[in-house]
């Protein structure tokens, strides 16, 4: 599973999930894409569960990128723990999803294809997801 080799801190805040976003809000390297409608943390497993989903439905054939990556450390207390004592340790990463999110992108496969790999894989995901086409520039 995905998960970062070194970060500047252990634990992080939790943060407010407001706005759109604002990088990664466009096809960039396949012809078809999983965008996200809605706002949310993916978890690392969720992200590995809609790979795994897309790539046997299309056989290993064409080309997949996974363009979130998880880099917040979500913590977890102890079960019957007391109040106080600080922070939990950290449990698992989730990477940070707003409105417009490109989650998956796919070429080399038909199109039919990659809409269905991808319904599979939105299955997976816990907010909710669009199918695109990526647009051609029409120049020259």
């Amino acid at each position: 599973m995905l998960q970062p080799k070194r970060t500047k801190f252990r634990k992080y805040h939790r943060g407010r999930l407001k706005g759109s976003a604002n990088s990664g809000n466009y096809c960039a390297f396949g012809a078809y894409a999983l965008q996200s409608t809605e706002r949310g943390w993916v978890t690392a497993r969720q992200i590995e569960a809609g790979r795994r989903a897309m790539t046997r439905y299309a056989r290993r054939g064409g080309k997949l990128w996974i363009r979130p990556f998880p880099d917040k450390s979500i913590t977890v207390r102890a079960a019957e723990s007391r109040m106080g004592s600080g922070k939990g340790t950290p449990d698992y990463w989730v990477a940070v999803i707003k409105p417009g999110r490109i989650l998956y992108e796919m070429a080399g496969v038909p199109e039919a294809t990659a809409k269905k790999a991808m319904r599979l894989a939105a299955y997976k995901m816990p907010v909710k997801t669009r199918f695109i086409v990526r647009q051609m520039d029409k120049a020259n």
